[in-house]
């Protein structure tokens, strides 16, 4: 397991997550990034400047491995096509 940080950036301001979070990989740390997006959204609004901020995820090394705009967590995920000649379209 690799410890991941969540640090969200508000405009100029940014929290930085000292703990951060155990996680299998860095497809866990998208997800993970995904939840605090929304719970974060929850609180928009509050402070509207939130739809405008952004989670950079660190790995243990410090280095960013991904940046995740919380508006993105607003954009449902598309529901995967059926495979061809796998049984019935319903």
């Amino acid at each position: 397991m690799q410890r991941y940080f969540f640090h969200t950036h508000i405009g100029d301001d940014v929290v930085v997550d000292p703990d951060g979070r155990e996680l299998a990989s860095a497809d866990a740390a998208w997800d993970a990034a995904r939840i605090l997006a929304r719970q974060l959204l929850q609180g928009a609004d509050s402070d509207p400047a939130l739809l405008t901020a952004v989670l950079f995820v660190e790995d243990e090394a410090r280095e960013i491995i991904l940046e995740f705009p919380l508006s993105e967590a607003l954009i449902e995920q598309p529901v995967p096509e059926p495979e061809r000649g796998g049984g019935t379209l319903h």
